[in-house]
């Protein structure tokens, strides 16, 4: 069971959308392979919320023409998460993952590490 979870927030080009879903499909394997327990990516559907209650669109300044991906990654710990990022970041499989023209702007993904409060 996942004790820690890594969680990405980005904003994507929508006409960017099929060749980041290849690369998270190529990184899913590689994660998996270093040990992340799941990978998954999300793509929005539903943006609009309750009055009162701040969108993520507002949080990451979504531009006309953009979507946002939902990434979480879970790992056995903290410590099991920094073993296995090493381990990813050393692989020569990363540097084929990872496009020679990024697919979105990494300034303005939000990114953070959690440890599991409730798993029901």
């Amino acid at each position: 069971m996942a004790k820690y979870v890594d969680l990405y927030l980005l904003p994507l080009a929508e006409k960017n959308l099929s060749a980041y879903q290849a690369m998270a499909e190529k990184a899913s394997k590689l994660f998996r392979k270093h040990g992340a327990l799941t990978y998954r990516e999300y793509v929005a559907s539903d943006l609009k919320v309750m009055e009162g209650i701040t969108p993520f669109p507002n949080v990451i300044n979504l531009e006309p023409g953009e979507t946002l991906v939902y990434a979480a990654v879970e790992f056995e710990s903290e410590s099991h998460r920094n073993e296995s990022m090493e381990r990813i970041f050393k692989d020569p499989e990363m540097n084929a993952i990872i496009p020679s023209e990024p697919l979105f702007d990494m300034k303005r993904m939000v990114y953070g590490g959690f440890a599991v409060l409730v798993d029901q």
